[in-house]
This record gives structure tokens, sequence and C-alpha cells, in this order.
């Protein structure tokens, strides 16, 4: 199988005209003066549970982001569908800069398994966290090491159980690679979250989960959680002893990512606050400092290079996703 990796560098394809031609909408008519904006709070809708990667990358931010616009930013956790949920309220909110939300990886893939997500929808205002996956298994199960795990599921196809955040999120989409990989499968769970399915596995309602480093490295630490590997070209500080999964010898690099967006067709001044609010917030060393510690990779991307990052990687998704469909 051919690696599927991550890449935060931007290609040279841009979703820049869509996103613009979007905002020559009817509803980017709802306009104020830059000069006057904010002028109330602000609400930052993350597609997840509260507690996860997302919902930690977006309340670090939106501290720092309040700082910078000078207003109180809300986070409001709407969950449901892999993201789906979150992500559609985000879309049809008004374009006036009163509602922006974390746009994780899901927002391009989710499009090509039934879901109304289109990237178009939104206008892009940075990105700010790369996100390795990971695989663990509660602290006293059987499996030691990544190929214990594959060799059960190779003896029992599909009898492994695997939780992640949700069906047609990117850590099923990771479960799935694994399984393509090794020539075995293993049977997803699904949760709303990554929270909860890094609970489940701590719990030992499955064999193992998939998820964020940043929500399965505090569990390895405290000792409820046995990370196996990292599904990143390179191991990672936030886990000291753990492998990559390719020098597991499973060749599968993978991860999520997300960023700030925000319903397309936004007035042109008010888009320009949120970008140079955006740039200071996620070059700060407060979130710089906590994303680190959580095991995540922060990174202060641009709005038109994370466009050409979106569009690239949506068609990198719809090649994976119109595989396997």
């Amino acid at each position: 199988m051919r690696p599927t990796t991550l890449r935060t560098a931007g290609g040279v394809l841009a979703l820049a005209a869509l996103v613009t031609a979007a905002g020559c909408a009817d509803r980017g008519a709802v306009s104020e003066d830059a000069a006057d904006y904010p002028s109330k709070d602000i609400t930052l809708v993350v597609p997840y549970q509260a507690g996860g990667a997302s919902d930690l990358a977006a309340r670090t931010l939106a501290e720092q982001l309040e700082q910078e616009l000078g207003t109180s930013i809300i986070v409001e956790n709407r969950t449901g569908g892999a993201g789906s949920v979150g992500l559609q309220h985000l879309a049809s909110a008004p374009a006036d800069g009163y509602t922006i939300g974390y746009l994780p990886v899901e927002t391009v893939m989710l499009g090509f398994q039934g879901y109304e997500v289109d990237p178009a929808d939104y206008d892009l205002i940075g990105q700010m966290v790369s996100v390795p996956a990971t695989v663990a298994v509660p602290a006293d199960s059987p499996y030691e090491t990544l190929g214990d795990l594959v060799e059960a599921a190779e003896k029992e196809p599909g009898k492994i159980t695997v939780s992640n955040s949700g069906a047609g999120s990117i850590w099923e989409a990771t479960t799935a690679a694994l399984g393509e990989a090794t020539g075995t499968e293993f049977k997803p769970v699904p949760f709303d979250g990554g929270a909860p399915a890094v609970t489940a596995a701590i719990g030992g309602e499955v064999d193992a989960v998939i998820a964020g480093i940043s929500e399965t490295a505090p569990a390895h630490a405290d000792g409820q959680l046995r990370v196996l590997a990292v599904f990143d070209e390179q191991p990672s500080e936030s886990l000291p002893g753990v492998p990559t999964a390719a020098e597991e010898g499973v060749d599968v690099v993978m991860g999520g990512w997300g960023g700030i967006g925000a319903p397309a067709g936004l007035p042109d001044g008010v888009k320009q606050a949120l970008e140079e609010a955006f740039e200071v917030a996620a070059s700060s060393e407060e979130f710089t400092a906590i994303i680190t510690d959580s095991g995540s990779i922060p990174v202060n991307v641009p709005a038109d290079e994370f466009a050409s990052f979106v569009q690239s990687e949506t068609q990198r998704f719809e090649g994976l996703l119109s595989d396997r469909g």
C-alpha cells in the first residue's frame, strides 16, 4: 500500500477563487464597517465533543484571539455525524464574522461519504495544528506491540475492535488504512468524538483505539493506555520509546489537521481582521506551548496557503475514499 501522508505545505492549486466567488452571493451582503468589528461576542463552533484534540486546539486559540480582537469568544461544541452537524451549522450561519469555526480534516472528507459538507462553503482564515494519528490499547491488553495487534487481527479478521471519533472520520480512515496495509481487517467502533473513543479503550470496551496523539498521550503517560505506534514519519517527543508504524513494518503515515474558517462571503474588512488576529494568536508562545505539550504540532499557515492545502487535500481524499467506496 502506498503511504498516505499528511502535508501542511499547500500545493499550487488554490481554493481562493471558490471562496471569493462564494463571497459574491447574497449572504455576503451582511456587512459592517471593519473599523467597528467586532462589536459583540464571537461564537467559535467546534464540531466535536469537549476534551478532544480539536476542542483543545480551538479553545487554546480562542483565548489568544480574544486578546487580539478585544472581545469574548464563546466556544460552542456542536457534535454528531463525524463533525458534519457542526460544520453544516457553521456553513449556514450569517457571514458577518460573529460565527467562526474549527475546520478539521473531515471538512474535505465528508462530502465523499454522503454528507452535505463542501469546503467551498467556508472562508478560510488559517491552519494552526497538525495531529499525527496513534494506535493504543488498554493498559492491561495482551497486545504489547503493533505487530501483536495485527497478528490477532490476522487470526480473527473483523473481530478486533478499534474505536474512533466517528463514522467517516480521519481516525476511521486510518483504521481502514491499517487493515489495507497489513492485509487484514479491523472492526471500527465509532464514537461521537475522540475523547469518548479514548475513554472506551481505557475502560476496556474495545480492543484498541485510533485517535490523535494529544488524545492518547496523556492516558499513556498516566498508565491508562499503551500507545503502540505513531502513524507519522518521525517518533514523537511526547511519546518517548513509542515507535512509528513504519518502524513496526506498517507503511502508513496519516493524521489530522485543523484550522479556522467562517461562512463563505465575509466582508473583506472583517476577513482581514480575523486573518491578522489569527496570525498573531497562532504564533503566540502560549498557543505553541500548549499544543506542543499535547503532542500535536502547532503550525501557522495563512489563509491563501491554507486554501491551497485544502484544495490538494480534497483531491487526495477524493481518490482515497472513492477507491474504498
